[in-house]
Formats: C-alpha cells, structure tokens, sequence
C-alpha cells in the first residue's frame, strides 16, 4: 500500500484537467475515422489537441527509460486484430474495420489516460458486440470500485459481466494501473480473477481500469517493433478505458466529459461531490 500514491482533492481537481484534454482528444480522433484515414492522420489529430490545450503527452518516447524503441505518437492507435499499442504510421482504415484509440495528456505534471474503439464506417454486427460488450465491461468494473472494496473485485466484476455476453477473450498480458504524477503507477488493475484481493480501495485512490477483449484467444504476442500487441489468432479486439478516481463520498470519472454521472446514475452508484462544485 505504501507505494500506491494517494492524492489531495486538489491534485483529483489537476488530474481532472488533464482528462478532460483526454476526453477532447479522444472525441476528435473518433469523429474523424472514415474509411481511407491512416494511423498518422488520426494521431495528429491528438497532437493539435494537445496543442490547442497547453498540455503535453504521457505517450510520445514513451520507453526511452527502458532502452526500447521510444513510442512514435501522442497516441496508439490499433485497428482489428492489434490489441493496443499500435504504432501510428502508413496503415490506413477500411470501411467494416474497427480501430481503438488510447490517448494521454499531462497538465501541470498530472495524468489523464483513456480508450475508446469504434467501427470505421459499418461494420459487422459481431464486431459492434463486441465494442459494446468492452465498453460496458468497463462500467462492471467502475461500479465496484468503493471504498473498503479490493483491486481484484475490479477485475472481477469485468470477468464476470464479460462471460454473461457470450464466448469472448480477455486479455491477460495487459492491465489497468495506478495513474497520478506518473501515467504507469502502482497498482496493477487485471481484467479478470478473484474478489478479495490486493490492496484495498481508499478515497484519494486514482486507477485507470481497461478491459480488452477480443472475438477469439485471449492470447497476444508483441511484434518486432517493440510495441505492436496483436491477437495470435488475428481475431479482432476492442479496448475501453477511463482514470477513476476514489474519493470520500463516492466516484468521478476523470476522462468523461461529464465525470461519468449517466452511467454511474445507472449502475446506482455515487457521483462524488467534488465533481460538482
């Protein structure tokens, strides 16, 4: 538990900035996936929003620290059978395709980070599922983050609602984090496993939770260029994300425009009253 940094309102208040630059970002990049659009393109798109808003990205040589090929964009951007971590560049999207965007910002030394996958043009009603099935997985997993609860419930409850929707993977060989005064922090968020475990969840507590689930294996292998994650079957995945931070009186999802109040009103869970004032 010592090393899971824990934040005062007013860095919750900074990391909120920094997501809503997250959020504008991933709404542009979004909108503007056709058919035709390449990688590149659509990570430019994120720099211009990082731009426009003073702030900087968590993403661009990402790795220099670790002696790998520093990360190229400001975003990754995956399409189909690429899990995360793909590398913007000359690959462009076709009509039917799916993409998932993963996008960070800083603002005044502070994090924000989320996903989001759509379809390029119209796409199959198997790959529609399966982005809705991720996407609402996440919100499994946001409900129980309450106080008193542990970082596995988290998981859990993601697992769980995935296996209700059918005959999906879950991917293993990435997960969720701490997120703060640094993107990549402790502690480690899985996607699946058993309640009960890890560190309990305390108010100050800020996690970045992201389900990646695809149509076959939950198998992945990392490509040559140090970065690329695909499926080894070549199915198709979708990836969803959001910064969620724990505070005394209830949740506030730092990369929705509106601090995630629909869907917790949904879940019936509390809106924290930070997020209002």
């Amino acid at each position: 538990m010592s090393k899971i940094q824990i934040k005062t309102e007013s860095q919750i208040l900074k990391m909120r900035a920094a997501g809503l630059v997250v959020a504008a970002g991933l709404d542009a990049m979004c909108a503007a996936v056709t058919p035709g659009i390449t990688t590149a393109e659509i990570d430019a798109i994120g720099r211009d929003v990082l731009t426009a808003n003073g702030a900087k990205s968590n993403f661009l040589n990402y790795g220099t620290q670790w002696g790998i090929t520093p990360f190229p964009g400001v975003a990754c951007v995956s399409p189909n059978e690429v899990v995360v971590h793909g590398m913007p560049g000359a690959r462009a999207l076709h009509e039917g395709d799916i993409v998932s965007i993963d996008f960070g910002a800083i603002v005044d030394g502070w994090h924000g980070d989320a996903a989001r996958t759509v379809a390029v043009g119209t796409t199959t009603p198997e790959a529609e599922s399966l982005i809705e099935v991720t996407r609402t997985s996440l919100w499994a997993g946001v409900a129980a983050m309450w106080t008193g609860a542990q970082v596995s419930d988290i998981g859990h409850e993601i697992e769980q609602f995935i296996k209700t929707q059918g005959r999906y993977g879950i991917v293993r060989d990435a997960t969720g984090h701490g997120i703060g005064s640094r993107m990549h922090m402790d502690p480690d968020v899985p996607n699946y496993g058993h309640p009960g475990r890890g560190p309990k969840l305390v108010p100050g507590m800020t996690l970045a939770v992201e389900p990646m689930v695809t149509l076959g294996t939950w198998r992945t292998a990392e490509l040559d260029d140090d970065w690329t994650m695909v499926t080894t079957d070549s199915s198709w995945a979708a990836h969803w994300e959001n910064t969620i931070a724990i505070c005394k009186d209830g949740l506030w999802v730092l990369t929705e425009p509106d601090g995630g109040a629909a869907e917790l009103a949904r879940l019936d869970v509390p809106l924290a009253s930070l997020a209002t004032r």
